[in-house]
């Protein structure tokens, strides 16, 4: 089968915002993901296909079952090896071998069952058996997940992948089919507003928000087409004239990936960014997660090994946007509530109490007139 041919993402003229964020991603998944705004023909997907090349290299799973079995698993948690992989680790057969990500491209038209998996259907047909078989998310473990146009997505599928993001698992419910893997994916994802917008608790979920709107310059524009056009005519030369900046991209994703463990938070670093957040009324805790590890991340790609406030400044925009609560002000509204709440209880508590005063009052007499009835 003939490999596609990719437009390099170091050519994409302009739109430098859009490549950082997809580097951040590539250096650290923890920043959960990128989700690109723009209107179509802006060069979303040719920048995200391009990743291809300068995606770092990762020791991944070879289960032949799409399980993610891995070696270690057998003295932390054995239940989670396969029959196969304990078959081949018997022979002295390596069941995870290094090699570089890859994109993972989620279909617009895929129903839960694909994306998740479900029952073997030929197995079911013809053998009369049921073996549970993972979905396109078993594919995405250890690599890039992209979903274009995934605010046209349905709900339930949009809600798997989600929950998959978040745990790090995909654990699959069918009747009498059941199974789990491994989901450990970053979300890349692109939309065009004008076609819908996503549910708000989705949103929060992505990590980096970039908008990609067309380069502005009328020489910027004309480069555009110059580069397509060249692309074009010989896609192999065009690519090979790029060899040597993808190259060095790569290699500094990589490497900042290598020393990411060893980059810290500062504290002023760390004061500062949630100065910013609690400033812009922004809820959400999941945004100093994503802020400080992009921050990490940048920090890397700069070969340092403390995040400084000028870090959080670079990456702030691609993690603050789109996260403050639209709409009216919750906490005003849930205190107004409250007091309303606590003035009912109130006067309601406040009648019984005055009730159980007559009742014990009306009691205690009754309990006298006894008593005297009986000295009597």
């Amino acid at each position: 089968m003939l490999q596609e041919s990719r437009y390099p993402f170091v050519a994409v003229v302009g739109q430098e915002e859009m490549k950082d964020a997809l580097i951040l991603a590539a250096v650290n998944p923890r920043v959960q993901g990128v989700l690109l705004l723009g209107a179509k023909g802006t060069g979303k997907t040719s920048a995200v296909r391009g990743l291809v090349e300068i995606l770092p290299t990762v020791n991944v799973s070879t289960c032949a079952n799409g399980l993610g079995c891995r070696p270690e698993y057998l003295l932390t948690a054995p239940e989670l090896v396969c029959a196969s992989c304990r078959d081949r680790l018997a022979q002295g057969e390596e069941i995870a071998t290094d090699m570089q990500q890859r994109l993972v491209e989620l279909p617009l038209n895929v129903g839960v069952e694909d994306v998740v998996g479900g029952a073997n259907r030929r197995l079911e047909v013809e053998q009369r058996r049921l073996r549970f078989e993972p979905g396109i998310l078993s594919y995405a473990n250890n690599n890039i997940l992209y979903i274009d146009e995934i605010n046209l997505l349905g709900s339930d599928v949009l809600n798997a992948i989600i929950d998959a993001a978040a745990t790090g698992y995909t654990v699959v419910r069918r009747g009498l089919v059941v199974g789990s893997y491994p989901s450990r994916f970053t979300l890349v994802s692109s939309m065009n507003p004008e076609e819908g917008d996503l549910r708000p608790q989705l949103l929060d979920r992505i990590g980096l928000r970039v908008y990609v709107n067309p380069v502005a310059t009328v020489e910027e524009r004309l480069e555009v087409y110059r580069r397509f056009s060249a692309y074009q005519d010989n896609p192999e030369g065009f690519r090979a004239s790029y060899a040597g900046q993808t190259a060095l991209v790569q290699a500094a994703i990589t490497q900042a990936r290598s020393r990411l463990a060893q980059v810290k938070v500062g504290a002023e670093a760390g004061a500062a960014a949630i100065a910013v957040i609690q400033q812009l009324g922004i809820e959400s805790h999941r945004t100093e997660i994503v802020l400080f590890e992009a921050a990490r991340a940048y920090a890397a790609l700069d070969k340092r090994a403390e995040v400084s406030s000028s870090d959080v400044a670079a990456v702030a925009p691609l993690v603050l946007r789109r996260r403050r609560t639209a709409g009216p002000d919750y906490q005003a509204a849930q205190q107004r509530e409250d007091v309303e709440i606590g003035a009912v209880v109130r006067s309601h508590t406040a009648s019984l109490s005055k009730l159980q005063q007559r009742r014990k009052a009306k009691a205690s007499q009754t309990h006298n007139g006894a008593q005297e009835a009986e000295r009597q």
